[in-house]
């Protein structure tokens, strides 16, 4: 059995948009957009605040230090015996140092510890032999073994200054000192060992001799041989031929020490020093008495402000003497290094739109409430979207005026 299926109504063709139509739907979709954005977008801006801007350049090269400083040497040294420590600050009469000369002999120092050894055990057999209550001596032998049992903790890690806690120690065994020397100062035996022991000490003396620091400086006891010949006095006596022989390790030429004679130590005087600056680009032209930004590049980078004191061209090298104020201790042990030397220019910056040309001027428009006027300027540099300038006449142009833009 067939089943029959109507025939069916053919369908109607669909409408298609004209061209009228679809221009018509496009602009009303174009006149919306252009409704809402200017409705909801913000307004483009029409003023721009002056700012601050820097410009410069870097000029590289090769450094020798210089650091006033005085080497103090000495001639037959056997053996040296420091008490100053190394880089520390000593004040004026601080004791740095005892030089022991040719005639001395370590058999001189073993001695006088065997007159010391005998006097410390006579003196304990003396204060063993005792059979009286001394409140005194009880108290003084207290005093050492208290400070030595603090020191023995703070060694064990205790908090506290170990210094200071050894000064106290010597202090209490030099009051015992002075109190056993009194309490049996009609023993014979022991004021024949306190006799020894003072001749031995000046027969000592005799060898040895004594450096004090005769200002407040910093003390080193590392030399390098250029102190006798460059220093502070005459760091800018020196040319640009004579700066890179020693920078090259050529030493100058009173730096040649007698014959015979070593260093000991040198002092550093603190707050300034100078650099002497062979630059790379010998047609830079530096300023005297212009300050810069030196960085020194040597294990930690150091940049400090240098001030040219003077500069010299000559064999196509450029040496620049720079001086700086502030501590030594960065190139307490720097002798030669390379640099950088940052020369800035302060201006002030705007935005490329804010230059308004009138003429054959380029300036700008400040607005200052409802009043505008119009202030030339010198464009220094155009970057990208902003533009470094200076006022033709000073005083006009500051950071934070507001300037018109176009």
């Amino acid at each position: 059995m067939y089943q029959m299926t109507p025939p069916q109504p053919p369908k109607p063709p669909k409408k298609k948009l004209s061209l009228l139509q679809v221009l018509l739907l496009l602009g009303a979709f174009g006149f919306c957009a252009w409704y809402l954005y200017g409705v909801f977008a913000p307004a483009a801006a029409t003023t721009a605040v002056i700012g601050a801007g820097t410009l410069g350049a870097r000029y590289s090269g090769d450094c020798l230090i210089v650091r006033d400083e005085t080497p103090y040497d000495a001639e037959g040294v056997t053996s040296v015996d420091y008490e100053a420590a190394e880089g520390s600050v000593v004040q004026r009469d601080a004791k740095i140092c005892h030089v022991y000369s040719s005639g001395f002999s370590t058999r001189e120092m073993t001695t006088l510890q065997d007159y010391r050894d005998q006097i410390r055990d006579y003196q304990q057999k003396l204060i063993a032999a005792e059979t009286t209550y001394d409140a005194k001596m009880t108290r003084v032998e207290s005093d050492v073994l208290s400070r030595a049992r603090e020191v023995r903790e703070m060694i064990a890690g205790a908090r506290g200054s170990l210094s200071n806690q050894e000064k106290l120690l010597s202090t209490a065994i030099t009051a015992r000192q002075l109190y056993i020397k009194q309490k049996y100062s009609s023993d014979q035996r022991l004021s024949r060992l306190y006799d020894d022991e003072q001749s031995q000490m000046q027969r000592i003396d005799s060898w040895t001799k004594t450096y004090a620091a005769t200002a407040e400086c910093i003390v080193s006891f590392y030399s390098d041989g250029y102190e006798y010949g460059l220093n502070a006095a005459n760091y800018d006596t020196f040319t640009p031929a004579e700066v890179r022989a020693m920078y090259n390790g050529q030493k100058p030429e009173k730096s040649t020490i007698q014959k015979g004679k070593t260093t000991i130590y040198r002092t550093v005087r603190d707050g300034r020093w100078y650099v002497l600056f062979l630059v790379k680009d010998a047609a830079w032209n530096p300023v005297e008495g212009q300050t810069y930004e030196l960085m020194l590049e040597r294990f930690e980078n150091t940049t400090v402000m240098a001030t040219v004191e003077s500069f010299t061209r000559s064999g196509g090298e450029l040496l620049v003497r720079l001086s700086v104020q502030g501590p030594v201790s960065p190139v307490l042990y720097m002798r030669t290094c390379q640099a950088e030397l940052g020369d800035y220019v302060s201006t002030l910056c705007v935005p490329a739109k804010a230059i308004y040309r009138s003429g054959d001027t380029d300036g700008v428009v400040v607005v200052d409430g409802t009043n505008q006027s119009f202030i030339p300027v010198n464009i220094i540099l155009r970057d990208g979207d902003y533009v470094y300038i200076s006022a033709i006449q000073q005083g006009l142009l500051y950071e934070g005026q507001t300037v018109r833009l176009f």
